[in-house]
């Protein structure tokens, strides 16, 4: 006679509740930190205002400069419908984008319901809440505004890479004389090579991105049947390859644009001088 037994799992009940003996405490731990780090640092960097630009080079946190008192700025200083009763930053105006998308992304939405939340925190071990609703419901619905993040991701790329063009155009000569006519000379420095990096970097990350990949190849049942199903594939491809080390490309992505920011604001602040190669 068969008889139908429920699984036991290696675990008992409450947060933390398990039979593993292993390190498994180590990974969440070191996502928190690495997570949380950046939050306070990229929050308090944003709040600033300051420091944010040393001569062709701008943060990326401040990118694109809207409104703001520095050369960068597109469209003048602060603006007056801006709140008196709240600090002013450029950053405020801009941030909100590329940090929805991390925010919303779906590493990173494993990463910190594990990390942070502790929900669950690993494998065969116990969590806090014994229901689960998912992401169908509020609030975590709003997780699948992430697609249009997405698309404002992209476009920041773009201003990005305008940034790191601009970093090579410099109004002074190597050896800090002006250029004649208040014009600009072709130079690199060593923040030059950061902040080109920083969008190749940041890239690597986006064009990666799953709501991406589900964009240029989803919904397709033959890929071969016409040209511009064929070049989809070809689209899928390179955002798949890219895809497979998601994980990999959010994180160096991340510290690259925090050390970007921390670069410039060094600079700006005179406290790392800036290497002008040529």
């Amino acid at each position: 006679m068969n008889q139908t037994t429920s699984p036991v799992l290696p675990q008992g009940a409450g947060l933390g509740a398990t039979l593993r003996r292993d390190l498994w405490w180590l990974g969440p731990a070191a996502t928190a930190v690495g997570l949380l780090a950046f939050v306070i640092y990229s929050t308090w960097a944003a709040l600033q205002g300051t420091n944010f630009w040393a001569g062709p080079y701008i943060s990326p946190f401040y990118s694109p400069e809207l409104f703001g008192d520095g050369p960068h700025a597109w469209f003048g200083p602060k603006p007056t419908w801006w709140p008196g009763a709240l600090p002013f930053s450029p950053a405020l105006l801009v941030l909100w984008a590329p940090g929805g998308f991390r925010l919303t992304c779906y590493y990173y939405r494993k990463a910190y319901y594990r990390s942070i939340w502790l929900d669950p925190v690993a494998c065969a071990v116990g969590e806090a809440r014994s229901s689960f609703r998912g992401e169908n419901s509020f609030p975590l619905i709003w997780q699948n505004i992430h697609r249009y993040f997405m698309y404002l991701a992209v476009l920041f790329i773009a201003f990005l890479s305008y940034d790191a063009v601009r970093s090579y155009c410099w109004e002074t000569h190597a050896n800090g004389t002006p250029v004649a006519g208040g014009g600009h000379v072709f130079g690199m420095g060593l923040g030059s090579l950061v902040l080109t990096l920083n969008p190749l970097f940041l890239a690597s990350y986006t064009f990666g991105c799953h709501s991406l990949r589900h964009l240029v190849g989803g919904k397709k049942d033959c890929f071969s049947c016409t040209a511009s199903s064929r070049t989809r594939y070809q689209a899928w491809r390179f955002v798949s390859a890219l895809n497979r080390h998601h994980q990999l490309w959010a994180w160096v992505s991340l510290f690259m644009v925090g050390f970007s920011d921390i670069y410039v604001r060094l600079v700006a602040a005179g406290t790392w001088p800036d290497i002008r190669f040529f």
